[in-house]
């Protein structure tokens, strides 16, 4: 598949109502679905925000709850979801990514490796243990969470394993907007890929979200980009661009992976 139609769910998310969250997620699929979009990509914990207090109460197992409830959207809808939902395992509660084929298959979890201090997370939340790289129609594809742009080497890594995009729900305040806007770009150029981030939007508990969902291609020029208002996205991009640039400025050729 070299042409893919993303759409991004830039979500004002209710701190802790999964009903009204999910409502507004089944709208945003049934638009995104009609307007051709191959993939929806939603915000970190799009279903309940950071009420990590809750999030024993508020976490689903894998094959139950919220995850199972996704998995019937993507399936009516003919189109591949991805965003982050706090699962149990066990004791512990994980920040989670499970990306959903449109026939409703479960492709991969990936678990939010770097927990955000600001934000409480390593107070409520087990971190993930591995990166995860999926073999998808478009091409390798990896996935991080929010805080995960901050560190390089996993994108890098994704880079290495051959990733054509990275996906990234976010919920990433606005105090901090330029360093969202900067590191996305940044991760795009240095490992020339897509970077695919949706981010929540307005008001969500006493923390204002950022919006400003966007995809970035592997030049590092910006596609799309939402403002700071619920919305959705929707954009096409051409997966072969990836081979072009890297052939055009062969950095992976040329990195000394035996000095560091």
């Amino acid at each position: 598949m070299a042409k893919l139609n993303i759409s991004l769910a830039q979500i004002n998310i209710v701190l802790g109502d999964e009903r009204k969250n999910f409502a507004q997620m089944v709208a945003w699929a049934q638009e995104a679905a009609r307007r051709g979009s191959h993939l929806l990509v939603l915000p970190e914990l799009w279903s309940t925000g950071y009420a990590l207090e809750h999030a024993q109460e508020l976490a689903h197992q894998l094959s139950t709850g919220m995850f199972t409830q996704v998995t019937t959207v993507a399936t009516q809808n003919k189109i591949s979801i991805v965003g982050s939902i706090l699962e149990k395992r066990g004791a512990d509660v994980n920040n989670s990514a499970a990306f959903f084929a449109p026939n409703g298959r479960m492709m991969g979890v990936y678990r939010k490796l770097h927990l955000f201090r600001l934000m409480n997370e390593d107070q409520w939340l087990a971190p993930g243990s591995a990166p995860i790289s999926m073999d998808l129609p478009w091409g390798t594809t990896g996935l991080a969470i929010c805080y995960d742009l901050r560190f390089p080497e996993l994108f890098r890594r994704y880079a290495v394993d051959g990733a054509k995009m990275v996906i990234i729900p976010a919920e990433w305040p606005l105090v901090r907007l330029e360093h969202w806007r900067a590191l996305l770009i940044a991760r795009a150029i240095e490992n020339q890929c897509y970077i695919i981030a949706a981010n929540a939007a307005g008001e969500t508990g006493d923390t204002v979200f950022a919006g400003h969902s966007m995809v970035v291609d592997p030049w590092g020029k910006i596609l799309i980009e939402g403002g700071e208002t619920p919305n959705l996205l929707t954009v096409e991009i051409e997966t072969d661009e990836v081979e072009r640039v890297r052939e055009k400025i062969p950095v992976f050729q040329d990195r000394r992976d035996d000095v560091y």
